[in-house]
């Protein structure tokens, strides 16, 4: 139980960062250049990753690097960052709140995790709570914006329980440098085709893309991959429920928003699904995997003594064998 809350605590870096990711994307990144903007968000940090684990891809690891970067980076950096521009934090926080019940039925599918009572119940307070505490009759919501990051949604649930399944085994730094190394250098080849040269940074952009790098990418893509191998996708799911609570509290705390009631419900009730879908115990809700092939016999089977005035041919053949007990081979 411990080593859970431990995982779960780890896990919530990601969704804390990236919550105030949008803000800072929105008030101080250039907004004309979506492109340079995911790339300069994702290489930098592939590469700071990458001189940590001093390790490169070997095998299948080199398309599956190409494939999960272009997913969980390429793709999903560029409509995240056109909807942080075309839609307010509320409309695109909303949108991504649905994430745990997506990554749940993906992970059904792929990695054989049934999604728990618990953990659908969760999502639904979660979602509810997301709604109550961000949908406040924002006016002038933009179509693209709202496609956009539906889009990235699905394609970031996917990948990530697509990065879920191909982890076993390989060291987490790893793979996340490898990935997001992959999906930066395919957005800059992008980015000087479509847009041309980079775009000059002022200071406060470049101390934007320092957090961007390498806390809302670096150190919380690593923290949301480690949570991933350890925890059942459905916990880490509603986990990311966080993401748009950091986002409410941050425009309290630095825009001087106040807090209604209706705001304060709807964060209990995202809380409420959190906890609600918090593993247990080591290995409740898909956490753990029955071995494919049963332990060996070893414990040992006492046999009821039965009195056998002559033993049958074939019992006194296998014990001249070294035969197993039967009631050992029956398991």
């Amino acid at each position: 139980m411990e080593a859970n809350v431990r995982w779960v605590a780890l896990t919530a870096v990601a969704p804390v960062a990236w919550g105030a990711n949008y803000y800072v994307t929105h008030e101080f990144l250039p907004p004309d250049s979506p492109l340079y903007g995911a790339a300069l968000r994702a290489l930098p940090a592939g590469l700071v990753l990458l001189g940590l684990c001093r390790q490169r891809p070997r095998g299948a690891w080199w398309w599956r690097s190409a494939v999960l970067g272009l997913l969980n980076v390429s793709v999903f950096f560029v409509l995240v960052y056109a909807a942080s521009q075309l839609l307010p934090t509320s409309i695109a926080s909303t949108v991504m709140a649905v994430s745990p019940l997506a990554m749940m039925l993906i992970a059904w599918a792929l990695v054989a995790e049934r999604p728990g009572s618990a953990h659908l119940a969760g999502a639904a307070i979660g979602l509810g709570g997301v709604c109550l505490m961000l949908l406040t009759g924002t006016a002038g919501v933009s179509v693209p914006g709202v496609l956009a990051s539906v889009t990235a949604m699905l394609v970031s649930s996917f990948g990530h329980i697509l990065t879920k399944r191909w982890n076993a085994g390989t060291d987490v730094l790893a793979s996340t440098a490898w990935q997001l190394t992959a999906g930066g250098l395919f957005l800059l080849l992008v980015a000087a085709g479509v847009e041309g040269p980079p775009p000059s940074l002022s200071t406060p952009a470049l101390l934007a893309f320092g957090y961007v790098t390498l806390v809302a990418t670096a150190l919380a893509f690593a923290a949301w991959f480690i949570g991933l191998r350890y925890l059942p996708a459905g916990t880490v799911g509603l986990v990311g429920l966080l993401n748009p609570v950091t986002g409410v509290l941050l425009g309290t705390a630095v825009a001087g928003e106040v807090l209604t009631v209706q705001q304060l419900c709807g964060l209990a009730l995202v809380l409420a699904g959190v906890v609600l879908g918090r593993p247990t115990r080591a290995g409740r809700s898909g956490g753990s995997r029955t071995p494919l092939h049963p332990a060996p016999c070893t414990r040992q089977v006492r046999h009821p003594r039965v009195f056998h005035p002559q033993p049958s041919v074939r019992i006194r053949r296998a014990r001249e064998r070294g035969a197993a007990p039967m009631a050992c081979r029956d398991e």
